[in-house]
């Protein structure tokens, strides 16, 4: 039996290997990445299906965005099931998940990079992004998107942007000598 919960921090790991098994660590170079850098992931908005044990195999978050000027919205993404596991409903029910929920919070559109033919079952298209740029390369066909309030994006158009909130940054190593770099320490040395 698989269960959708809310994403545990503890996951990040178990998450991070998931995604480079099902998407490929090519998947960093995407723009829609260009959007999740150095952001966190919509409060309440990151999803996992779970084995009746515990294993992660699947993953989906949202992120807060702007679709164009002063126009919130939610970037959807990545969406990755453990091949293992794929073709099960599982993509489904992360997908039913985080729209019901992104819903019921008062979000009021959706947006992602992904296949039409498959998106389009949950109601994304591209006829709300003709006037949408990503911040760098995309396929047009497919920036897809789907209004939780009817209207949301009418007109939209302009850069999609990151919004939300920073992830706070690791610290960093110390040399252990207050002040110096560790080249200018080598320099001297010699």
């Amino acid at each position: 039996m698989i269960r959708i919960v809310r994403e545990a921090p503890a996951e990040a790991g178990a998450r991070e290997a998931l995604l480079d098994l099902a998407l490929g660590k090519r998947r960093r170079k995407k723009s829609s990445e260009r959007l999740r850098e150095n952001r966190l992931p919509a409060d309440g908005l990151s999803f996992s299906a779970k084995l009746g044990n515990g294993r992660l195999v699947g993953t989906l978050r949202l992120w807060h965005i702007s679709a164009g000027a002063n126009r919130p919205a939610l970037l959807l993404g990545p969406l990755a099931v453990h091949p293992a596991y794929q073709k099960r409903g599982i993509g489904s029910a992360l997908m039913f998940e985080a729209i019901a929920s992104a819903k019921a919070r008062g979000d009021r559109a959706v947006i992602l990079v992904g296949d039409e033919p498959y998106y389009r079952r949950f109601g994304f298209s591209n006829a709300l992004t003709s006037g949408l740029h990503m911040p760098g390369p995309f396929e047009r066909h497919r920036l897809l998107a789907l209004e939780l309030v009817p209207g949301a994006l009418a007109d939209a158009h302009g850069l999609i942007t990151a919004a939300g909130e920073i992830a706070p940054q690791a610290p960093q190593k110390s040399t252990g000598i207050a002040g110096k770099s560790l080249t200018s320490r080598i320099r001297r040395a010699s």
